[in-house]
């Protein structure tokens, strides 16, 4: 129980938290990202332009980033290049999608942003392949 309650840095800790919010961001994202894979032609016709490059364009870019990244992401496999599309994604869905509606639409769009942000900067943690091929 005093562990709990300790303010001391635990790398163990943090670690596991690191896999933990890996295989629960990446998890979520998959979904999205596979939805839009297998529904691509329908989903196309409705799907955003924010950026100016077309639908289509658009619409596979998320998909690498969505589905493909995540998958990288769960396993930890080059973690911090994988996290790059998330991000970009995130922020494109966030600040030209939802309008940088924090609390309202763009709500989800901002967590992700958040957990994806967060494993660019801190890494994959022990329990990954970037770990055993960096050995």
């Amino acid at each position: 129980m005093s562990r709990f309650f300790s303010t001391k840095y635990n790398e163990g800790a943090l670690d596991f938290s690191l896999f933990i919010l890996r295989l629960t961001g990446g998890g979520l994202m998959v979904k999205h990202g596979f939805d839009k894979l297998i529904h691509f032609t329908d989903t196309v016709k409705k799907f955003p332009d924010p950026i100016h490059i077309g639908s289509t364009l658009s619409l596979a870019l998320v998909i690498f980033a969505e589905f493909f990244c995540a998958v990288l992401l769960i396993f930890g496999l080059l973690t911090r290049l994988a996290a790059v599309p998330l991000v970009i994604s995130g922020f494109i869905a966030l600040f030209l999608v939802h309008q940088g509606r924090f609390f309202d639409d763009g709500e989800k769009a901002a967590l992700f942003l958040a957990m994806f942000l967060f494993l660019l900067f801190t890494g994959p943690g022990k329990f990954s392949l970037d770990r055993l091929i960096g050995k």
